[in-house]
């Protein structure tokens, strides 16, 4: 078993097992306005979502994960049932364990067999694509039948772990490289500490298809590397992992707001901190196309080894979408990402100090009253 691959089930057991979710709690300054004559009929209300030419039933992503260890297969399985009976979209977690050593590759490649109508997207490490080029982007695509390529961004992570790949040169480069060279959608993808408008600028103009910002606020793989380095004896690792791990980034509102204000449109996933349909309602306010979430997937694919309960907490979760649109008056997420929205505290703190309270406004007309 390589480095890569004892690396994949040691974060997963972590995540599973220990307590590595930031206590950021950003949607809590941001509220959505009740509409007390909605006007609509609740069970009209249509979650359906388009992206990137797909069509899903939820706004819902099971977000990347795992693969890499044969124990994981039976996770990337279950949750890949769960996709496909919804029709929620999947991403598969690192594959660079499967172009390390093929032997893995099954790990992955269950994920299509069990879902071959679902949207799915295939993920790599940007300092990977140095490494293997588009040839090893292309052997990832194909490894799943994949819909898009995600590349991921983890420097954080890099940055803690003794074994981490710190060179980030060329990075972008390489990532337009992938956008000319490839013919499938590329996302690029934030780890847990955000992407700032700044980068999502330098993105949209290499030519990514869409962002997903992976902010601050839900499940950090920087305090999941804690635990790691405690087990190795790496004192260092785990005086770092604590330093960083618990509040270094942008939490995930305020990416999203730093995304949405571009002047032009790219879609946005809004990952970290996911946990509820109000969550997901505030994101698709601000802007967000889709939401997606792990570690509630996560745990309960764990926990019972089949997809009932997984399928279970994404109907809940679409449900409580449901209610919040119905309580706003929006009976389709196009009219959602349209409502009115009302940013305070921290987030408008930030927001206001990075200068794009008033773009915010233009864009949202958050000013607006019923």
């Amino acid at each position: 078993m390589n480095q890569t691959s004892r690396r994949k089930i040691e974060q997963l057991m972590i995540c599973a097992e220990e307590e590595v979710e930031v206590s950021e709690n950003c949607f809590a300054d941001v509220m959505l306005i009740h509409v007390a004559l909605p006007e609509i009929d609740k069970e009209e209300i249509e979650l359906k979502t388009d992206f990137l030419g797909f069509s899903l039933n939820y706004p819902i992503i099971i977000a990347s994960m795992t693969g890499g260890h044969p124990e994981t297969k039976r996770i990337n399985e279950v949750l890949a049932e769960a996709a496909e009976t919804l029709g929620v979209g999947m991403g598969v977690g690192s594959q660079r364990a499967a172009l390390e050593d093929t032997e893995h590759e099954d790990s992955f490649r269950v994920v299509r067999d069990v879902a071959p109508n679902s949207f799915i997207y295939a993920n790599l490490g940007a300092p990977q694509l140095k490494e293997y080029g588009i040839e090893g982007v292309e052997r990832v695509i194909e490894m799943i039948d994949a819909d898009a390529i995600a590349i991921h961004l983890n420097f954080l992570q890099e940055a803690i772990q003794p074994e981490g790949n710190v060179d980030a040169r060329g990075c972008l480069a390489s990532i337009k490289e992938v956008c000319e060279a490839i013919k499938k959608p590329v996302i690029v993808k934030e780890t847990g500490v955000g992407i700032s408008y700044g980068i999502a600028k330098k993105l949209h103009a290499v030519g990514v298809s869409a962002i997903d910002v992976g902010g601050l606020g839900g499940t950090s793989l920087a305090v999941a590397e804690i635990h790691r380095a405690k087990a190795e004896g790496d004192e260092l690792g785990e005086h770092l992992g604590k330093l960083f791990g618990w509040d270094w980034g942008i939490p995930t509102v305020e990416s999203t707001i730093e995304c949405n204000v571009l002047p032009f449109s790219i879609p946005i996933i809004a990952t970290g901190g996911i946990r509820n349909g109000i969550d997901i309602a505030k994101s698709m306010a601000l802007g967000a196309e889709l939401c997606s979430a792990a570690l509630p997937f996560l745990k309960p694919a764990l926990k019972n080894a089949n997809a009932d309960k997984v399928i279970e907490k994404i109907k809940e979760m679409g449900e409580e979408l449901k209610v919040a649109m119905f309580l706003t008056g929006c009976k389709t997420v196009a009219e959602l990402k349209e409502e009115e929205v009302i940013i305070t505290g921290k987030t408008k703190e930030i927001a206001e100090q990075r200068g794009f309270i008033e773009s915010v406004k233009r864009k949202k007309s958050i000013t607006k009253r019923s």
